[in-house]
């Protein structure tokens, strides 16, 4: 008889944790690119949320159904197809926008699946990110963006400023702004897009 052990805990990340706070109780979530599930999984226990995940990473989806957590093996967008109009109060995607092929349309699958998005991703504005590329002239590769130029996921890479002008643009409405400054520093919004390094957004669409 084999017996497969489950997902071993990893340390609990700070966009997590920023990102549950925004999460009311009993919401009914969808997870795009939901990992292991950890997040999903804290959701479920710790708020009583009605979860679900998207995973094209097969050993992740492995671990999500080893925490008992229900998750759609592959892509995000064909996932999300799968569901109609205004199925989830909220639909998360953390630190995988910069990966999408079309991050503009990825937003609006979102927003129609569900009536608010949250949304985190590395600010390229970060100083840190800035004086590497000033310093070196070599593409910036820190924690948050750890890949060499010509092996990262990472195909559209924004600034916060970018963001807020895309929200202008699609008529997105955005409800909370929260930035993090690395390692695990939670900053206002002064000069967010130069002293932060992750950026987390809720959105609507305008009514």
């Amino acid at each position: 008889m084999s017996w497969t052990s489950p997902p071993r805990e990893t340390k609990r990340r700070l966009d997590y944790e920023l990102i549950s706070e925004l999460v009311p109780h009993y919401s009914r979530i969808l997870d795009l690119g939901c990992g292991d599930g950890q997040l999903l999984a804290d959701l479920m226990n710790n708020k009583n949320c009605e979860v679900r995940g998207i995973e094209i990473d097969q050993a992740h989806v492995r671990n999500c159904i080893q925490r008992g957590l229900p998750v759609y093996h592959g892509d995000m967008l064909e996932g999300m197809q799968h569901y109609r109009d205004g199925s989830f109060d909220l639909v998360i995607l953390s630190q995988t926008l910069q990966q999408a092929s079309d991050p503009v349309r990825v937003i609006h699958a979102m927003l129609r699946v569900g009536q608010r998005a949250i949304i985190s991703f590395p600010n390229f504005g970060w100083w840190h990110t800035r004086l590497q590329l000033l310093l070196t002239g070599r593409m910036p590769r820190h924690r948050l963006l750890p890949y060499e130029w010509y092996n990262t996921p990472n195909v559209h890479l924004c600034t916060v400023r970018d963001f807020r002008a895309l929200c202008r643009q699609e008529g997105l409405e955005v409800l909370h702004e929260i930035f993090v400054a690395p390692p695990a520093r939670r900053v206002g919004p002064f000069l967010a897009n130069w002293r932060a390094g992750l950026a987390i957004f809720e959105l609507r669409n305008r009514s």
